[in-house]
């Protein structure tokens, strides 16, 4: 009997999802003895054209991590689906965008100068930028083209499976590729995390305190055992879905929202405001009087970066347009 061909494919990301595979431990030896894998160029030494030398429809699984940032991602992902039977959006980046996701505040131009005539140890006088097409000794040079807006894989291309997290959580993992070995996958749209909130999920005590002052992490040291949004650190727990098993929370570390929106939530940094604001108590006389709000409100450092972190090109904003 033929082997489940499979692929792991990187689109834009720092590939720690690629690397949390490892963890996986003796498990992940007992999967490569029962699969073929057709393409991981982390793993092994795999070239495109291992990719594209297969038949189209061929590959029963591929992972695909990372943001669509470029024409490069974006015919690797085309090609991946033409070759795939079923394609899963792996880690948060290729869910929901990511962090990548967050360059939907400035534009292509802008981060190319940022990074190669602005920093302060960069040396480009001339203000020299990386050129899609070029030409040096008679040579072409050819060099994807970033985009302006950074896309989830979603967005390019339809996505039968999806596996947030940052990186996701082994027990999903090993949950898929189980599926995937025995040829009982859930139906296609299937979110491999829980349908709960990390804040249903997590075990700190919430007294119901109203929310008087918004604090920075570093700024205290928080009581192991309350809930943190209550001690006035910004926690994403009630607009993030669970299934992490909050190792973060469970470390004194707030919630960063990877695992994406809850089931029912239509924006995940809405639903975080819309929880923000049901803890503010206003005109409570141990609360925040109305003109305390807006200070408390600026309390808020990068409000964009904390409540869109992972999600921005899936959220109802998608991206900023930049004022000139």
């Amino acid at each position: 009997m033929a082997k489940p061909k499979v692929a792991i494919v990187l689109g834009s990301t720092c590939a720690g999802c690629d690397y949390s595979l490892l963890d996986l431990g003796p498990t992940l030896l007992d999967v490569l003895a029962n699969v073929e894998i057709v393409y991981w160029p982390t793993g092994a030494d795999f070239k495109l054209s291992d990719l594209e030398s297969v038949p189209d429809g061929s590959v029963d699984l591929t992972l695909y991590e990372g943001a669509i940032t470029n024409s490069d991602n974006e015919e690797l992902a085309k090609l991946v689906r033409r070759k795939s039977k079923a394609v899963v959006a792996y880690g948060s980046c290729a869910c929901f965008g990511g962090i990548p996701g967050l360059a939907n505040v400035s534009t292509a131009d802008d981060i190319m100068k940022t990074a190669y005539v602005e920093t302060w140890s960069t040396d480009n006088k001339a203000g020299m930028l990386p050129q899609p097409l070029s030409k040096a000794d008679g040579k072409h040079l050819e060099l994807p083209v970033t985009y302006d807006t950074i896309r989830a894989l979603d967005q390019v291309i339809p996505v039968d499976y999806y596996m947030p997290g940052c990186p996701p959580p082994l027990s999903y993992i090993e949950q898929a590729l189980v599926a995937a070995l025995s040829g009982k996958l859930p139906p296609r749209g299937h979110v491999f995390a829980s349908e709960r909130s990390l804040c249903d999920e997590c075990k700190r005590t919430k007294e119901k305190k109203n929310l008087t002052a918004i604090k920075r992490f570093h700024e205290i040291i928080p009581d192991s055992q309350r809930c943190l949004l209550e001690q006035g650190i910004l926690c994403m727990g009630p607009a993030t879905r669970g299934g992490c098993k909050a190792p973060c929370v469970d470390n004194n570390i707030p919630c960063r929202g990877c695992m994406g929106p809850t089931p029912e939530a239509l924006d995940q940094g809405a639903k975080m405001l819309s929880a923000l604001a049901s803890i503010i108590a206003l005109d409570q006389e141990t609360g925040v009087s109305e003109d305390r709000l807006i200070p408390l409100i600026q309390q808020v450092k990068d409000p964009l970066g904390t409540f869109y972190r992972f999600g921005l090109p899936k959220s109802m904003f998608r991206r900023v347009i930049p004022r000139r």
